[in-house]
Parts: structure tokens; C-alpha cells; sequence
């Protein structure tokens, strides 16, 4: 069954796209100046089946090898008129031409050798719909134009020769621009995620004002579960140790200057009493007040040694001073006793050495020169303590009695008798003085033990030193707080220090 040959589409405005007539000079919608538009050319296919033919230059269509043909249904022809036959083309005409209008002539190239026809019948393609002539089965594809300069009344911006683009429109871009960020919402997100703290165990809850994750419950490190602290020749280190749910121990450090010129280093450590209430408070409290008085009293000629006494009863004020609570609070915890906490202290100049202690923190020396023997300065106020002093036993069974720890001296409230311990020496040879708790010495006990833990520049980093002696007492097991502060001595002069 034949198929009836389609009209070609009627041309159209480039500027409202309504049809024209052919002759028309101005578009009757929308008054449009149709001689300014170039030809439009033919639409091209998006695969090509036959090889494209070259087009003849305009001049050529009436040259003497062909007729002229133009009108509608003819291939290749413009819909204004403009003819594409010319010189050297393969002219077939006849009544069963296929595509021929009604008494026109259709031109058509032959296909290349082996080319297979195009299929026809019923369930042939349509040619393509445009501005065009409908393309004859069997006729070779109509080559693409050369991309044409741009118009600026058709607002094509030229060289996009890109098939299924409609040339009376501006292209379009890929991409529209995204309306930029409103600043002050990034600078209020930015606030907000400085303010949360991240949980350190699961690294995605938030920490609520109570110090636990509100994701997974764990409790956060706390500003006192880990302090580092150094001051020119002088340091010190603080850490909560493995078992302890709180860091109990404080410590403070200072120099100055004596009457004469010469410097003088100041360190104080304190532990808090576990068995006391906010022992926390009390050893904060008493290492403030202690290093305050120390660095009040020197400057103006206290002897070192006094100054220590004083230093200590002021800790002592200190840490009363925390008990003084409403008569409601004691009414709501009556078993509750006063803060307490326990403090040793050393004051070293370029020729003397002084320490001052209540409980059972210590002090040891350790010469620069290992070959010269260590020794503990201070003397605890404990119950093991006082059994070697009685001769009722040896310092090893006393210390392994469960008894050895507790404590027969402290600064607090509800204290029997404040006695300060005060002792100078002046040694003859440098080295360093460790001032430390009993989270330390319970695995250094001995002078000799210490000595061997203290590295041997100890003088020159004490902060490293600091650093070495309280990973000493977390590899034995950090059962208790550990403080311990490293001073050199001699002091050296003012400037000097650790870099």
C-alpha cells in the first residue's frame, strides 16, 4: 500500500514562531522584519545513513547543467525559494518520483554502491517535520550548513552547530548559579559547634553541663585530670592516675627575687584527703595560699625557712576556711567532714635548700651525680611513720600494713594539732629536688628508687623529667593521684631555664 507523499511545514516567524506566507516581508503577528533573518537551513538528521553531498554554491543553481526547481515538496529547496539544485546533480523525474508535489520534479542522488535502500510502506518512517521539504525515501541526507555568523535579531550566538538547537533562541546555560550563603547563618553554625564539645569517647555525642556525653554517658576529662605547668628552670605534672574518678591533688610554682638579687624558686604540691569531703577544693585552696605567701615573704627578707612556716598556716586558713558552710548544709549531710588535705613545699636559692611538709607528701634529693648517694628530705606524718620511730617495727613491715597510709597530720577544720615541719639544708654539689605525693613514692619509695627513675638531664628539662616520673607511677599501676614538680639547684640566675 502506497503512503501519500507529506506537505512540508509551513515556514514559521524566528520571533513568535507563527507561520508565514511565502513572499512575506514582515511577519503578520508580530511585525517582525523577516529580509534581516538569513535562510534558515534544513534540519539535519541525527544519524547519517548516506554520505552527504556537497552543496552547490548559490550561483551555481542556474547554471546551464539543470533546471531551476523550486517549490514545495522538492528536497533540498528552501521553503523562501532559494533553489539547491545545481551543476554535476543526478536529476530523476517522473510521475512515480517519490516526494514529488503535485506537477514538481524531484532531484535526488544516487546511493552509494552497496548501500541498502531505506525501507518504505506502511511502517516507513516519516521524514523529519521542520521548515523543510520532506526527504524522499531513498535520497541521500541533506548535508549540514556552515555555521553562520551571529544575528542580533535573532539572538543566535552563533557557532553552535548542534543539531535539535532551535537557532532563533539564545542558548541556555547548563548550570544556574546558586544563591551564595547568608554569612551570618555560617558564622552562628560556626559558634554553635565551638560551644558543644564533642564526647571523647564516642567522638559524636554532645557534652552536657554536667560533664557527661548525652550519647553515651561517659564522664569528660575535667581541666585538673591532667595539668602541665612550667616555670623557666622549674615544672611541674599533675594526672588523675588509672583508678581515681577525679584528680584530688594540686600543686603551685613561682620565682622571684631575694632582698640581695639572687632568685629563688618556689614549688608547693598538695592531695586532697580522699576520706574528707571536696578534698579537690582543699588542695586547690591550700597550694594557692602557700605559693602566694612564699612569694610575698621573700622579697622583703623572710628568711627562707620562716617563710615556709607562714606559708603553711596560711594553707591552713586556706582549707578551714572551707568548712565554714550554712547550718542547712551540715544539717542535710551531718556525717560530713571538713575539708582536708595534706602539703610539702621547697624553697631553693643558690646556696640553700628548705622544705616545708604536713602529711605524708615528700621531697627526696638527687645529685646531678649519680655516684653520690639520693636522700628523703622530709619525714611522713603517718601511722607507719610513727611506728618506726617507736621501734615498734621495721620501715618494711610498717609500710606493708594496711594501716601504713593513713595520716596523723593534715590542714583542715576538724585537724588535732596544725605542727608545720620545717627543714634547710645546704647541699655541696647540684642536683634536683623532687617534690611529690604518695602517687609517686608508693612506687619509688626508697631514695636509691627515685634516684633511678629521675632522668639524668633532669636539671636541665624538668618538665620532661616531670613528664618521665609520672608515666613511672601510670606504668606501675596509677592507683592514686599523681603531682610531682621538679627543681633544680642550685637556682639558677634570673633569665636562665629550660627552653
Amino acid at each position: 500500500m502506497s503512503q501519500m507523499p507529506r506537505q512540508a511545514a509551513l515556514p514559521t516567524c524566528p520571533s513568535c514562531a507563527e507561520p508565514l506566507d511565502a513572499g512575506d516581508r514582515f511577519c503578520g503577528a508580530c511585525g517582525y522584519d523577516l529580509s534581516a533573518v538569513p535562510s534558515r537551513p534544513d534540519d539535519h538528521p541525527t544519524l547519517t545513513m548516506n554520505a552527504p553531498a556537497q552543496p552547490a554554491p548559490p550561483e551555481a543553481a542556474t547554471g546551464p547543467a539543470g533546471p531551476t526547481v523550486s517549490g514545495a515538496g522538492v528536497p533540498g529547496a528552501d521553503p523562501n525559494g532559494i533553489p539547491a539544485s545545481g551543476a554535476g546533480a543526478h536529476q530523476v523525474s517522473g510521475a512515480g518520483a517519490h516526494g514529488a508535489g503535485v506537477g514538481g520534479v524531484a532531484t535526488a542522488a544516487l546511493p552509494p554502491e552497496g548501500a541498502l535502500p531505506p525501507p518504505s510502506g506502511p511502517g516507513a518512517p516519516m521524514p523529519p517535520q521542520g521548515s523543510g521539504a520532506p526527504v524522499p525515501p531513498g535520497s541521500p541526507l541533506p548535508p549540514r550548513p556552515a555555521p553562520s555568523s551571529p544575528s542580533p535579531a535573532s539572538g543566535d550566538p552563533g557557532g553552535a552547530d548542534v543539531p535539535g538547537v532551535r537557532f532563533d533562541r539564545p542558548s541556555e546555560p547548563d548550570e544556574y548559579a546558586l544563591q551564595a550563603p547568608d554569612p551570618r547563618v555560617a558564622a552562628e553554625a560556626a559558634a554553635v559547634a565551638e560551644t558543644n564539645q564533642v564526647c571523647v569517647a564516642c567522638r559524636a555525642g554532645r557534652v552536657d553541663d554536667d560533664g557527661y556525653c548525652e550519647n553515651c554517658g561517659h564522664a569528660q576529662p575535667r581541666e585538673r585530670d591532667h595539668m602541665e605547668q612550667e616555670s623557666g628552670p622549674l615544672a611541674a605534672v599533675s594526672d588523675r592516675g588509672l583508678r581515681h574518678h577525679r584528680n584530688e591533688d594540686a600543686f603551685g610554682l613561682g620565682r622571684t627575687a631575694l632582698p640581695d638579687g639572687s632568685p629563688a624558686l618556689v614549688a608547693i604540691v598538695c592531695d586532697g584527703v580522699s576520706s574528707a569531703t571536696r578534698p579537690d577544693e582543699a588542695s586547690l585552696a591550700a597550694s594557692k595560699a602557700a605559693s602566694k605567701s612564699l612569694l610575698a615573704a621573700l622579697p622583703q627578707g623572710t628568711h627562707p625557712q620562716q617563710a615556709m612556716h607562714e606559708a603553711i598556716v596560711a594553707a591552713s586558713y586556706a582549707v578551714n576556711a572551707l568548712a565554714d558552710e550554712p547550718a542547712t548544709a551540715r544539717e542535710q549531710a551531718p556525717h560530713q567532714n571538713a575539708p582536708a588535705c595534706t602539703l610539702v613545699g621547697s624553697i631553693v636559692t643558690p646556696g640553700l635548700l628548705v622544705v616545708g611538709w604536713v602529711g605524708d607528701s615528700r621531697a627526696y634529693w638527687v645529685p646531678a651525680d649519680r655516684s653520690s648517694p639520693p636522700a628523703r628530705l622530709t619525714e611522713d606524718d603517718s601511722w607507719a611513720a610513727q611506728m618506726v620511730a617507736a621501734g615498734l617495727m621495721n620501715e618494711a613491715e610498717a609500710y606493708a600494713d594496711e594501716r601504713a597510709h593513713a595520716i596523723t597530720g593534715w590542714l583542715g577544720a576538724d585537724a588535732y594539732e596544725l605542727e608545720p615541719h620545717t627543714a634547710s639544708f645546704k647541699p655541696d654539689r647540684p642536683g634536683v629536688v623532687v617534690v611529690c605525693t604518695d602517687g609517686l613514692w608508693n612506687y619509688a619509695e626508697a631514695a636509691e628508687d627515685m634516684a633511678e627513675v629521675v632522668p639524668p638531664d633532669a636539671s636541665a628539662r624538668p618538665l620532661h623529667s616531670a613528664r618521665v616520673l609520672v608515666g613511672h607511677a601510670l606504668d606501675g599501676g596509677g592507683h592514686d593521684n599523681v603531682t610531682v614538680a621538679v627543681v633544680p639547684f642550685p637556682a639558677p640566675a634570673q633569665g636562665a631555664g629550660s627552653a
